[in-house]
């Protein structure tokens, strides 16, 4: 972390007056951390997905890679190494099991994800089920290769690769897919554009879509994001875990913001 994200953290932790769903009133939430958030179930997936982070961890494959983000506090050169990528930057365990669980409960029949570095966060949801198809967008072609080569030595057969710049491919996608059950945003992070990405797919959000953001707390602009989407008027529900952010629409739940310990 950094000095803002430090920062950051302490607040978050001030605010965090949920555990495990203590003081929580309502029953939707409720349940949401009970029974998905602070889940012991383990799932066969999570060793098959552990077992080849560690492969990739000790692959000597190194790639010049095109970001087209707002760049990296991980990474200064111009080449990276594919293991460094899988420790720095991509998603960790305790989180990619924790979207794994979420997607177990919502059950949506499609999942975009815009930012598919490597592959981990994808294998994650791939994994859930296999009967889900699963769209990834990669701005980088070089980094997409690497991720293509870990779902053909997954089997992910139903992971649909899209290489291209969010801004470029997102909105064709959405009016292909015609309604967005579930969308990781994990790839821009930069106020403006993180905004123009939920404003691209919130058409396409229906009473049970679910939205999250990674590295809500990254910077100052992406905390200023994470405030404007969770206040948005189709948003009913928003839980903060410092690590992402998680938005519903359900109509039927009250318009409530939860900052939660996890």
């Amino acid at each position: 972390m950094n000095w803002f994200q430090i920062k950051s953290y302490l607040k978050y932790l001030l605010k965090a007056r949920y555990k495990k769903g203590y003081g929580l009133h309502s029953p939707f939430v409720f349940n949401l951390v009970r029974e998905v958030f602070y889940c012991e179930h383990k799932y066969y997936a999570f060793d098959e997905v552990k077992d080849y982070c560690e492969k990739l961890k000790h692959s000597d494959i190194i790639i010049e890679p095109v970001d087209y983000g707002a760049g990296s506090v991980n990474f200064r050169k111009n080449t990276r190494k594919v293991s460094a990528m899988v420790s720095k930057s991509s998603i960790s365990n305790k989180y990619g099991e924790l979207l794994f669980r979420i997607l177990v409960q919502e059950n949506p029949k499609t999942i975009l994800e815009l930012g598919t570095s490597v592959g981990v966060s994808s294998l994650y949801f791939s994994l859930s089920d296999k009967r889900r198809n699963v769209y990834t967008i990669e701005g980088c072609a070089n980094t997409a290769q690497v991720a293509k080569t870990t779902f053909e030595e997954m089997g992910c057969t139903n992971v649909n690769q899209i290489v291209g710049q969010f801004q470029d491919v997102l909105p064709d996608l959405c009016t292909q897919l015609k309604q967005l059950d579930f969308v990781f945003f994990d790839g821009h992070h930069d106020k403006v554009a993180t905004l123009n990405y939920f404003n691209n797919c919130l058409p396409y959000a229906a009473n049970d879509s679910v939205f999250v953001f990674d590295d809500i707390h990254w910077s100052k602009g992406m905390e200023e994001a994470w405030e404007i989407i969770s206040s948005h008027p189709k948003v009913t529900v928003s839980i903060d875990l410092f690590q992402l952010g998680i938005v519903f629409f359900k109509k039927e739940c009250q318009k409530q913001h939860f900052v939660v310990r996890y």
